[in-house]
């Protein structure tokens, strides 16, 4: 049975009922991979006011514009066309009353009303995401809608420049516009103006902008087109309120005579109004896309491989991408505004309003960091380490981000780690620990098989190894999307003859269940283990060696410098190999899973007196910096993982959800004799505490050698803190974002005082704000039971703690010491 869907603009203005209560600096317009990524800059500010930007802050054309032709006034609405448009006795130029943004996971909703009249104009900007379709989040490409209400007509206009193509404004371009006609794989006929270099650039990047791959901008194929010298284009439509289909055919450089692309059409609101004795209703849709193939080159176990986008196995052409996409508004509204409304309800219940807001705003951002890739027999997700430093599918960024893919599609995170695991299974990477990305710059996967990747081998083996227990429990739980899987009855199915449809989809684009595709989530997990053991086994064994003192090197933080014997960094290493233990048994290794238990249990005992101060207040930076002090953002592994779960006295996932009638345990209690949880509660509650003591204007500082944060890390603590405490970071890190000058899609480093800016360097629209889900992934994780284990934070209110007294405390017990280090 299939659903039917309410009216697809309905869905849309939903978010307009429960207003946002963040005002970020930046807001996602059109977001969908690192290349299709534009936003909506200063958006506290009118949209009129500023172009919008690429991700990097470079402005791109992009002007939107109304105008009421009864009183000859043009009214911009985003970008600054005003610039263009002069003094002229044809029209007026004036402003509209901005009513405001709102926004949720998948949307951005702008309103305005038209000042002495009844017109009320929402341009909505949908990025779908759509946890259950993963055939529709490959699609690159995005929503325009104009919804136009009134009683008097209204003209609206939508132009965009050479600049969404290429980010070297000398670069010269080319441009067509193709008409599609109504047939059964065309639905409603579209019009689209495709931009593209005109000497293209394979798999390479201008100051992060693609210099390859062709910009299209589709409409319903009875509006007007015209393109042109922006200021006559511009114009033209102000004087007569439309264009006039004329197509400049003259090729040129992105600033020559600044060609542009645009569409306009005329709401004939009046007599609609008059046959519903009110005002009207209309509205318009237009898509935009970025086509590229290949999106990037990955050498995969066959050697190096152009690899082509995941739609490509879809459709045989980028046009017939751009139609589907266009037809399917309606069943991506659907699911789009589903995935917001749970996300919505649990963030609000998990947190408050504002971690609702925070989450919705994080959503698009992580997503925007991906490329769909692969076949539709075996997808792969491919992830650029945005801003930071460029680097491909590194691992430490997947890290952080994980939780979202966690609680919005754990199966995601399995293509995300594919292309690691291949690479490193085929032998072309040469150490015996982890390797920290698959290339210095994405889009090209090169891999490092001379091993001089950036050396963080503790951190990216431990974070490997949390990461695949996370996603074998997901599988074992059966954890999949809590999202709507059947399709609505608008849905369009693919054409695809029946041979060609994927075992991973239905007939509609819809992701099958475990259950649909004849197998379960237990023997999934066995098989993905299985495959990669030697890989796990690997990483352990140098954990094993290497983490519980760990030498001079990076953690994930790299920005902070090199460090030896760090406490957290060790934290993570030893979960590691606790992971390991389970893993193990996952595959019936019986005696690797006890042995590696027995070494994480005696690690963690050590960790405890080399990490901790001697009063027992906090964990210190590093075991031998007495009077120091660090965020143990680790330690939220050790709830996610079940190793913390509530009456715990057998195994550390429980035997409700570990075993199931297919597997049995492979050793009972009196043999393993495990703890009845990892790390003590103690640990928990003396985190909780210092955070409190700690905390900051804008949030909980990284640690005690700057007031710096990272915002990721901050949410896997808080994750892992009494009720509080979380409400306590969570309010600081919402006044941070409403206070901030940072004037870049939402930074994940920050200063917590002060004006709340970069403080060096200038990290931006980074997919680690998946991290922003680590309460949501944690009630998720365990079979819903990880986070009861934590109910005793809440027993006690927050020590008063003397941060000042307690870290010199630290240091003056320590002066006569010689430690065992």
């Amino acid at each position: 049975m299939r659903l039917c869907l309410w009216p697809a603009l309905a869905g849309l203005l939903l978010t307009l009922v429960n207003a946002s209560t963040l005002t970020p600096p930046v807001l996602p317009l059109i977001v969908r991979n690192p290349y299709l990524s534009f936003w909506l800059a200063h958006s506290r500010d009118a949209p009129w006011e500023n172009w919008p930007m690429f991700w990097t802050g470079s402005t791109v054309g992009f002007a939107v514009m109304a105008a009421l032709p009864d009183n000859k006034t043009i009214y911009p609405l985003l970008g600054r066309s005003q610039d263009f448009l002069g003094h002229s006795s044809s029209y007026n130029v004036s402003f509209p009353q901005y009513h405001g943004v709102t926004f949720d996971a998948s949307t951005t909703n702008l309103t305005y009303a038209i000042p002495d009249s009844d017109v009320r104009i929402t341009l909505s900007f949908l990025s779908p995401i759509t946890p259950t379709s993963t055939f529709r989040q490959s699609l690159p490409a995005g929503y325009l809608t104009c919804i136009v209400d009134g009683s008097t007509d209204v003209s609206f206009y939508i132009d965009i420049n050479g600049e969404w193509v290429s980010g070297n404004r000398d670069n010269k371009i080319e441009w067509e516009l193709k008409r599609t006609e109504k047939s059964n794989s065309a639905k409603t006929p579209i019009k689209t103006w495709s931009i593209t270099r005109r000497h293209e650039e394979l798999l390479t990047e201008f100051f992060d902008h693609s210099e390859w791959g062709t910009i299209h901008i589709s409409a319903p194929a009875d509006v007007e087109h015209g393109s042109g010298e922006s200021k006559y284009i511009r114009r033209q439509f102000a004087e007569h309120g439309s264009l006039k289909n004329k197509i400049d055919n003259s090729y040129r450089g992105i600033f020559e005579d600044e060609p542009i692309f645009g569409f306009s059409k005329t709401f004939k609101l009046r007599e609609k109004s008059k046959n519903s004795h009110g005002t009207a209703r209309d509205s318009v849709i237009f898509t935009f896309a970025l086509t590229q193939d290949p999106v990037v080159q990955f050498a995969s176990a066959r050697g190096l491989t152009l690899m082509r986008p995941l739609w490509a196995s879809y459709f045989t052409t980028a046009h017939e991408m751009l139609q589907y996409h266009y037809d399917d508004y309606e069943t991506a509204v659907y699911l789009a505004s589903n995935y917001s409304e749970q996300l919505a309800k649990d963030a609000y219940a998990s947190g408050s309003q504002d971690y609702q807001d925070i989450a919705a705003l994080s959503a698009r951002q992580v997503l925007g960091a991906t490329q769909f890739s692969g076949t539709r027999h075996s997808p792969i997700i491919f992830l650029k380490e945005i801003s930071s430093n460029g680097n491909f599918q590194t691992v430490d960024v997947i890290f952080p981000a994980f939780p979202f893919f966690l609680y919005t599609n754990p199966q995601w995170l399995a293509y995300l780690l594919e292309p690691l695991l291949e690479h490193q299974l085929s032998g072309q990477y040469p150490n015996d620990y982890s390797m920290h990305d698959l290339g210095f710059h994405f889009p090209n996967a090169t891999g490092h098989n001379d091993g001089q990747d950036e050396y963080m081998p503790v951190e990216e083996c431990g974070d490997m190894l949390i990461m695949g227990l996370a996603l074998v429990n997901a599988f074992r739980d059966n954890t999949q999307p809590a999202f709507v899987r059947i399709a609505p009855e608008e849905a369009l199915p693919l054409n695809l003859e029946p041979t060609e449809l994927s075992p991973l989809v239905d007939t509609y684009g819809m992701d099958l269940t475990w259950e649909d595709m004849g197998t379960t989530g237990g023997k999934a997990a066995v098989k993905w283990v299985k495959r990669s053991y030697k890989l796990w086994e690997k990483w352990t064994g140098y954990l094993v060696r290497e983490s519980l003192i760990p030498a001079h090197q990076l953690c994930t933080d790299d920005f902070a410098g090199w460090l030896a014997n760090q406490t957290n960094l060790a934290l993570k290493g030893i979960i590691g190999i606790k992971a390991m233990s389970e893993i193990a048994n996952v595959v019936g290794k019986e005696a690797d899973s006890v042995w590696y238990s027995k070494v994480a249990d005696k690690y963690i005992d050590k960790w405890q007196g080399f990490g901790l101060s001697k009063d027992k207040t906090h964990a210190k930076l590093a075991y031998t910096w007495h009077g120091s002090w660090t965020t143990l953002y680790n330690l939220f592994a050790d709830a996610l993982l079940c190793f913390h779960l509530p009456g715990d006295t057998s195994s550390s996932l429980g035997s409700s959800r570990f075993w199931d009638s297919e597997q049995q345990p492979l050793a009972d209690e009196t043999t393993t004799k495990p703890k009845s949880a990892f790390i003590p509660d103690q640990i928990y509650r003396m985190q909780s505490d210092w955070y409190h003591a700690v905390l900051q204007r804008y949030g909980l500082p990284l640690d005690s050698r700057h007031l710096y944060t990272k915002s990721d890390w901050e949410f896997f603590a808080a994750a892992v803190t009494s009720k509080k405490v979380r409400t306590e970071i969570l309010q600081h890190v919402a006044t941070w974002i409403n206070e901030t000058v940072t004037d870049r899609p939402l930074t994940d480093l920050y200063e917590t005082e002060g004006e709340g800016g970069f403080p060096g360097p200038n990290f931006m629209a980074r997919p680690v704000v998946g991290g922003h889900f680590a309460f949501l992934a944690l009630e998720r994780a365990c079979g819903g039971r990880a986070s009861e284990g934590l109910k005793f934070l809440d027993e006690m209110a927050p020590l008063d703690i003397d941060v000042e007294q307690a870290l010199m405390t630290d240091v003056t017990e320590n002066q006569a010491e010689v430690g065992e280090l």
